[in-house]
């Protein structure tokens, strides 16, 4: 027998969350509780992959998947925005706080330029 490679977990300390979304549906869990993993809709995820004319079929998945890192995505940008929100002693995000977050972070560089902020912005909150 091996021995096991890390430190074990705590019996009720919490499991990694994908892994535990992973494990539930491999079972055949019902649908996810109020702590389930992802939080947007799957069926709006899989209405704009199929939106897509490159795309002819996805996994439920790759859906999930896809689901999960625009959820991620959009905590971390909203999170590095509402920094710039606080130095301007506010509580909400404008859109000014989201291009001092794309301008200063590198990792947010994809999302520089106007016409795509714009077509975001538009499509979504106008």
């Amino acid at each position: 027998m091996a021995a096991a490679a890390g430190p074990v977990p705590a019996a009720g300390a919490a499991a990694e969350p994908a892994a535990a979304a992973a494990a539930g549906e491999e079972a055949g869990a019902g649908p996810p509780g109020p702590a389930r993993v992802a939080r947007l809709p799957l069926a709006r995820v899989k209405a704009l992959v199929k939106a897509d004319p490159d795309v002819s079929l996805a996994s439920h998945e790759a859906i999930y998947v896809l689901a999960r890192a625009a959820e991620i995505f959009v905590e971390t940008i909203a999170k590095d925005a509402y920094v710039y929100a606080q130095q301007g002693k506010r509580k909400t995000l404008q859109r000014k706080d989201l291009d001092n977050a794309i301008e200063a972070i590198d990792e947010f560089a994809f999302l520089e330029g106007e016409f795509l902020l714009d077509l975001i912005w538009f499509q979504y909150f106008v």
